[in-house]
């Protein structure tokens, strides 16, 4: 098991898996804007944020944006505002200066600010501001542009360098390293020492739960190891794990590599 610091956890051997880290490689050496594709759950930000970590940027400021909110809070946090007191504070373009900003569901910023959003991103250089953009989104923006629904020109800027990632559903065979990686993660966090995983843990999972995404896998095994004194985990446990939190409702868009502070990338094992 091997560490390195300050880089999120990407597993995978399912060729989708691999061409999207491959890519995102290719594309950390240069400063382009990039668009993450890809359901709720399969691990858009924290993609964003290995890309970054590859990068010139990596110890540079990173900001996430949430364009899923009042366009008026994402309008303060992305330019700034005065508090009642009259105290500006300053928006993630500024504060960001040098390191990278995420506008993470941005199919979902309000149409009245998506051209306003475009001109300003492409005038930062006008007010000396040097920041990596990048932007994710669980839908297809074409459709959504021909639509009448989203900007073209906010999507053109965005969507010319552009990573998909692959459900779980279609990852099938990254289930048991997945598996692994997050029992070793919370094996370690509740003190239980080694943990053995029962074969048909692997089976159920396979079977059952490929049509999920790896966050809620996730949320799965640390339940059903929560609880546990050590040795195995086994299908007992993993349905006690499924009873403590009904994760087929999970509707958020957290990824399913959760994005992290370094201290928590850090503890997080790198495989392929």
């Amino acid at each position: 098991m091997t560490f390195e610091q300050g880089m999120p956890t990407m597993i995978g051997t399912n060729a989708k898996v691999i061409k999207a880290l491959e890519t995102a490689k290719t594309l950390a050496k240069s400063n382009v804007p990039i668009l993450v594709v890809g359901e709720s759950g399969t691990g858009k930000k924290n993609l964003c944020q290995y890309i970054s970590s590859l990068s010139s940027r990596g110890e540079r400021p990173f900001f996430v944006v949430d364009c899923a909110r009042d366009v008026s809070d994402v309008q303060n946090d992305i330019l700034g505002h005065r508090d009642h007191e009259g105290k500006f504070h300053k928006g993630v373009l500024e504060k960001a200066n040098g390191g990278v900003v995420v506008f993470s569901n941005i199919d979902a910023l309000d149409e009245s600010f998506q051209k306003k959003l475009y001109t300003i991103l492409n005038e930062l250089s006008d007010y000396e501001i040097d920041i990596r953009l990048m932007a994710t989104t669980t839908k297809n923006l074409s459709k959504y542009v021909g639509a009448g629904r989203f900007y073209r020109g906010l999507y053109t800027f965005f969507s010319a360098s552009q990573i998909n990632l692959p459900p779980l559903r279609e990852r099938k065979e990254d289930i048991p390293a997945l598996t692994s990686f997050f029992t070793g993660k919370y094996s370690q966090e509740f003190s239980l020492g080694q943990v053995q995983i029962d074969q048909p843990v692997i089976d159920k999972l396979c079977n059952n739960y490929c049509t999920h995404n790896v966050r809620e896998l996730e949320i799965l095994l640390e339940n059903a190891l929560r609880n546990r004194q050590a040795g195995v985990l086994n299908v007992a446990a993993l349905e006690a794990g499924e009873r403590k939190q009904d994760i087929r409702n999970t509707d958020s868009e957290d990824d399913g590599f959760k994005l992290m502070t370094l201290r928590d990338a850090e503890k997080m094992l790198i495989k392929k």
